[in-house]
């Protein structure tokens, strides 16, 4: 069961002290051809797939008709988005609950590339040019760019845009514009950015993809979760009908100034898009055999190893299949809340994880269809195994005192049980390092020498989790672990989630191919720990985590960022702070046989949304025509 909320191993030759420190130092720019030319894309390290002349991606059909509904379960989303409910249509704030695609609605400088790790191409931006120090970027904006209201989309709103976002805007804006200095209109369609020089090189690579917002709506209008009015967009979408809480339809603009670009066409087919929202897995599973929803990724290995037997499957009339999962690093782990002082010993999150019997639990419950995670990192060669390679000692070692000692030997896995549920060796493990962390038994219960209980609550907001948390929850509670679950409503878990307020939560998420520093701060870094709405749910404040997520930053090639990845998948399985879980190799899909899509799928990605199509032949063939 997947949580929500809603990224070749290589082997680096010996360093010396003075290479290791190098790769801490800033390096700026992408390529020396890469500054002072206008440029149609941009990549970490130079390389592009595309040609300036190209004319769209390989990955969809440019011939895609255009038309149909396409209802579907959300699997993934962005910023304050929520799947199960949403109160606000800004979804750019720390605040309120968004419906999930409300990006479909605005436009961006550039887009990325899914068939390529980190190549992102122009959309508003015809061209950009790099300053010689990749300290500013020079955006020139395609004139024809419009708002849904006609009006020109020019380089004020774009400058507006950083800006508001830099001051107001969610975590995940906020913390990538850190070091931006400047962001101004040099003329109606020329846009710069400006940085201090001690930000990432890819950080680019980032923010040119946040979406840009009118300045005139937002001048008229607050900029907050309090509004159920749609903010004014430019891009493919426009919100159509809404019902607070319960339905959301995007609809297609048949005029959109964009359509004929390299970069969306193919892209975005559906004349309606519309997201319904249920309180739990089974309700939304319900409407799908009905045929109200049409497409589902399935994230309940009980119901896709026993729930698809109903009579349109059997009819042939819905499709139920694996596509291959992305090439991304992905993770799926409870974070244990450090800014509580009964987890900031690591022996007591560790005591907690080694609890959790996967064994018994992916074949009682999962029907055998995941697999354990080790790292944060699955699913990509930033997974670390074995020793450390010289290349990745020479970055840990600078920081040994703050490194837990395990970091420094066979990269750390999670415990195999004995698959009974209840492995006494396991938890006599976990005991005795909360005997050594101060944890003693007192009338069954563990107790400080303040006598203080050790409790553990996990917070969750659907029952599904409910089941499989608590075979957890009882072994906790077994070795004297005041262990419980608590469930929310949707809102109630993300405002929790947002304040830092819960002992263990779950999250899911992946990361970019190529991850970026700005990406790695919203999770990992000090700066984000005590930053309400970031992703630092245990509050992570580690001197080295954060060297390492800079080193990552700072790699001049794929080499270095590996290598730095490694590191940094290291040290954070060596200090328990995530709890990784579980994960599933490929995407389960199940859809009613109504659309068009071609395969393979691309590698970074699988926005079905976006890329497929509807086939009105054989919506007929099934009476959905």
């Amino acid at each position: 069961m997947r949580r929500g909320n809603s990224i070749s191993r290589r082997e680096l030759l010996a360093l010396g002290g003075a290479a290791a420190a190098a790769t801490l130092l800033p390096e700026r720019g992408f390529t020396a051809s890469s500054t002072g030319a206008p440029l149609h894309g941009l990549s970490a390290f130079g390389d592009l797939k595309y040609a300036p002349d190209f004319t769209h991606f390989d990955y969809v059909n440019p011939d895609a008709p255009k038309g149909g509904t396409f209802n579907f379960s959300v699997p993934n989303w962005v910023f304050n988005q929520n799947p199960l409910t949403f109160n606000t249509l800004n979804f750019l704030v720390p605040r309120g609950d968004a419906p999930p695609r409300m990006e479909m609605c605005f436009d961006s400088l550039m887009v990325r590339a899914l068939d390529e790790p980190d190549a992102i191409y122009g959309l508003l931006a015809e061209s950009i040019v790099v300053s010689e120090d990749s300290n500013s970027f020079t955006f020139r904006l395609r004139p024809e760019a419009r708002f849904h209201d006609g009006s020109p989309l020019t380089a004020e709103d774009v400058a507006f845009s950083f800006n508001l976002y830099k001051e107001k805007g969610h975590p995940s804006l906020l913390l990538s514009l850190r070091q931006m200095t400047k962001a101004t209109a040099e003329d109606n369609h020329t846009f710069r950015l400006g940085f201090s020089g001690k930000q990432s090189a890819r950080t680019i690579l980032d923010i040119a993809l946040f979406p840009v917002v009118s300045k005139a709506f937002f001048s008229a209008n607050p900029f907050d979760g309090s509004q159920l009015n749609a903010p004014l967009g430019s891009g493919p979408y426009k919100v159509g009908l809404v019902r607070a809480g319960q339905t959301i339809e995007y609809e297609r603009v048949a005029d959109y100034w964009g359509r004929d670009l390299p970069v969306n066409r193919g892209s975005y087919n559906f004349d309606r898009i519309r997201i319904d929202f249920y309180r739990d897995r089974q309700a939304g599973f319900e409407a799908f055999k009905k045929g109200d929803v049409t497409f589902r990724q399935e994230f309940t290995s009980r119901t896709w190893a026993t729930g698809y037997d109903f009579p349109a499957l059997a009819q042939g009339k819905v499709i139920k299949r694996e596509f291959p999962g992305d090439l991304r690093p992905s993770m799926q782990a409870h974070a244990v809340n450090q800014r509580r002082e009964r987890f900031r010993d690591q022996r007591v999150r560790q005591a907690i994880a080694l609890c959790f019997d996967f064994e018994w639990t992916n074949r009682n419950l999962f029907y055998d269809s995941y697999k354990r995670s080790d790292s944060l990192f699955e699913r990509s060669p930033y997974r670390a195994e074995g020793p450390p390679s010289p290349g990745e000692l020479a970055l840990l070692e600078p920081f040994r005192e703050d490194i837990p000692e395990a970091a420094f030997g066979e990269a750390v896995t999670q415990p195999k049980s004995d698959g009974s549920g209840r492995d006494r060796k396991l938890l006599g493990k976990a005991l005795k390092l909360l005997s050594e962390a101060g944890w003693q038994r007192k009338n069954g219960m563990l107790e400080n020498g303040k006598g203080e209980r050790l409790t553990a609550e996990i917070l969750v907001q659907d029952e599904g989790f409910i089941r499989v948390d608590t075979p957890w929850v009882e072994n906790m509670r077994a070795i004297g672990i005041d262990a419980s679950i608590r469930m929310v409503d949707a809102a109630q878990y993300q405002a929790r989630q947002n304040d830092f307020d819960f002992d263990l939560i779950a999250i899911a998420l992946s990361f970019t191919p190529t991850p970026t520093r700005e990406e790695l701060e919203n999770l990992l870094h000090s700066r984000s720990a005590a930053l309400p709405g970031s992703r630092n749910l245990p509050g992570t404040a580690s001197p080295a985590v954060d060297a390492l997520v800079e080193a990552v930053g700072n790699a001049q090639d794929r080499t270095e960022l590996t290598t730095a990845m490694l590191a940094l998948d290291r040290v954070l399985r060596a200090r328990w702070d995530w709890i990784p879980s579980y994960h599933s190799p490929n995407h389960r899909a199940a859809f009613w046989d109504m659309f068009g899509f071609k395969e393979p799928k691309p590698d970074f990605g699988f926005p079905v949304e976006a890329l497929w199509w509807f086939d009105e032949a054989k919506a007929k063939a099934i009476g959905k025509g």
